[in-house]
């Protein structure tokens, strides 16, 4: 059996892909650079959920998996703490909102900025329960998920520009 690469090519819009690579490297580059700097409170906004969120539900769940399973590899290898938890996370996320635009919510701003605020507060919880199991859970770990929800929502609405406005 032959793989016939040239109909393999032809079904992918190239110039959408790049488009796509450049978000995520931006993408990468803000949550690494930029936000990481601004810590009011000692909580660092985390956009990468967001970004997740916005390709599933803009490109539709099997995309934004696959988008999601390579920027959460690349998220993984800036995070020291994490492992596979990004890498497992974003693209259950990415799905999950995929799915949810295609059958039940809409894709207008309001819903993306709904689910994008409840795929970060899973983040959050993911992160709290990861540290929690290693340490003693302290009620102050509540409060830094919702801090840090709080505080990603900004940057999300930025998540969602790129890819509302790529869809054809």
């Amino acid at each position: 059996m032959r793989i016939n690469f040239k109909e393999i090519i032809s079904h992918i819009n190239i110039k959408r892909l790049l488009q796509y690579a450049l978000y995520m490297f931006l993408s990468l580059v803000a949550q690494n650079m930029l936000f990481t700097q601004i810590r009011p409170l000692g909580v660092c906004p985390l956009v990468l959920p967001a970004v997740a969120v916005a390709v599933g539900m803009f490109e539709g769940a099997t995309f934004g998996a696959v988008f999601s399973v390579i920027m959460g590899i690349f998220a993984d290898m800036a995070f020291i703490e994490n492992t596979i938890t990004f890498t497992l996370l974003f693209p259950v996320l990415s799905f999950a909102a995929g799915f949810v635009a295609q059958f039940f919510i809409n894709r207008r701003f309001f819903a993306y900025m709904g689910a994008a605020a409840l795929g970060l507060l899973i983040t959050g919880i993911v992160q709290m329960l990861k540290i929690s199991a290693m340490d003693v859970f302290a009620p102050v770990m509540l409060l830094t998920v919702i801090l840090q929800t709080l505080w990603s929502l900004p940057p999300a609405i930025l998540a969602y520009f790129p890819a509302a406005e790529w869809i054809e």
